[in-house]
């Protein structure tokens, strides 16, 4: 008898060892999605910026079944940036204007002339005297800055309600009146549609500091009257990760104005680009989102969608902002009075802030990421604890990463059969010989014990 209960001791100890490696062993080949890296610059920590195809994949949202593999199947260690931005209250402040006049013919902007006060902002802007004076247009609007210190992140403009249509003009920044610098192009339209009003009147700003915007309207003669100007400003303590984009999305249902699509996973959206297949489509659109299992749509965003001929080019507006809302399904309703979309259902993609992955490598090549585990387990470390003395200007120094095309990875994948996994066979080998032993053992004892008197 105390052979038996030695032996079922020992059998026991054998399974507490030897299960854990072949159940917890991880392995590459038990993720959904595996991409080969490619390494560029000084290791021994590389950053990947993770595609959108990776972030389909997963099966969580904060990407706990994410991994890093070396070439003999090991689990490297690994911290995950946050896409996001942290970012104090945003301050929404009103901004005084002055007319910017000159010839209409003119290529260049016109000069001015500025009296300020003794804190610095404009009191008046006087025009160039000009030796036509009746030739001049309003060429575009200086708005003065200098009393907002944080970053500019949005520009609001009101106008006089006779101004209807659509007006382009492109936005420069300067801080001493003298030197500008591009900051891209700005639209705002303004359309009776039915019994409605449709506006656009925000235009996003790059974020960075200045005490002084110009705008230029590209055709002067339908330059609006300007009501109102503000900004909105926000610090930031790190910048803003870029936005990475989903590949085209075909939706999964469709009648007359209404679209549905289903992604994977919520994933916090943070803008919305739609295909606008043909030309001279104007399109007023709702967009409503919801989360696996729940029942009612909340909405996200309203906005009008176009594209049209304007001087002899055509403008687009295809981009919707989403503000990071976590959803799983999104609907587009478009108000078909505007002659809807087209035939075809549009396809979408979606845009998220870019999560960037930080690896520590050892072992040899090639390194994989491997992502979309059901049973996954966070193992993402912060990243004072994976880089020794870390600051976040280092990041910026370490060596880079990139992913393969998804669609070479699904190619590879069809082509190449799946291998075994031997090391985890071995394992499961290992402790059925044991078991077997020790019941081939056990039975022995059985045989030879002497018969109860």
């Amino acid at each position: 008898m105390s052979g038996l209960i030695g032996m079922r001791g020992l059998l026991l100890t054998l399974l507490a060892l030897l299960a854990p490696l072949a159940l917890g062993q991880e392995n590459a080949s038990d993720y959904a999605l595996k991409v080969p890296l490619s390494l560029s610059g000084e290791g021994p920590w590389y950053r990947l910026e993770l595609p959108m195809a990776a972030h389909l994949a997963a099966r969580y949202a904060d990407l706990r079944d994410l991994r890093v593999f070396n070439g003999e199947g090991e689990a490297l260690a690994y911290a995950l940036t946050l896409g996001s931005a942290r970012q104090s209250e945003t301050k929404d402040t009103a901004v005084k204007w002055f007319p910017l006049r000159g010839p209409l013919s003119a290529e260049q902007a016109p000069n001015v002339r500025v009296q300020r006060s003794s804190s610095g902002t404009l009191v008046e802007v006087l025009g160039e005297a000009a030796a036509d004076a009746q030739a001049e247009v309003l060429r575009g609007w200086l708005l003065d800055t200098s009393g907002i210190e944080a970053p500019l992140h949005r520009l609001i403009l009101d106008w006089s309600s006779g101004d209807e249509g659509f007006q382009r003009f492109s936005i420069e920044a300067s801080d001493d009146l003298q030197q500008w610098r591009a900051w891209g192009d700005g639209q705002i339209a303004r359309l009776s549609f039915a019994d409605e009003r449709i506006e656009q009147r925000e235009i996003r700003l790059p974020g960075q500091s200045a005490r002084y915007l110009r705008l230029l309207w590209s055709s002067p003669r339908q330059a609006p009257q300007l009501l109102s100007a503000r900004l909105l400003s926000a610090r930031s303590d790190m910048l803003a990760a870029p936005l990475t984009w989903s590949a085209a999305l075909s939706p999964s249902s469709a009648k007359a104005g209404e679209y549905s699509w289903n992604l994977p996973l919520a994933l916090p959206l943070q803008r919305l680009r739609v295909e606008l297949g043909q030309a001279n489509t104007l399109a007023p659109v709702s967009v409503a989102g919801r989360r696996e299992g729940r029942v009612q749509w909340q909405p996200l965003a309203r906005g009008l969608l176009y594209r049209l001929p304007q001087d002899g080019k055509e403008v687009v507006q295809d981009e919707l902002e989403l503000q990071g809302a976590p959803v799983q399904q999104l609907r587009v309703q478009v108000d078909e009075r505007g002659g809807g979309l087209g035939g075809d259902a549009p396809t979408i993609r979606v845009g998220i802030r870019a999560t960037q992955v930080v690896f520590l490598t050892r072992g040899t090549p090639p390194y994989v990421l491997a992502i979309g585990s059901p049973g996954g387990k966070s193992a993402n470390l912060p990243l004072s604890t994976l880089i020794p003395g870390y600051d976040d200007q280092r990041l910026a120094t370490l060596g880079l990463a990139t992913a393969v095309e998804p669609k070479q990875v699904e190619a590879a994948a069809s082509a190449e059969p799946a291998g075994w996994d031997w090391k985890r066979l071995a394992l499961w080998g290992v402790l059925f010989a044991g078991v077997g032993l020790l019941v081939l053992m056990a039975l022995s004892l059985l045989r030879t014990r002497p018969a109860a008197p």
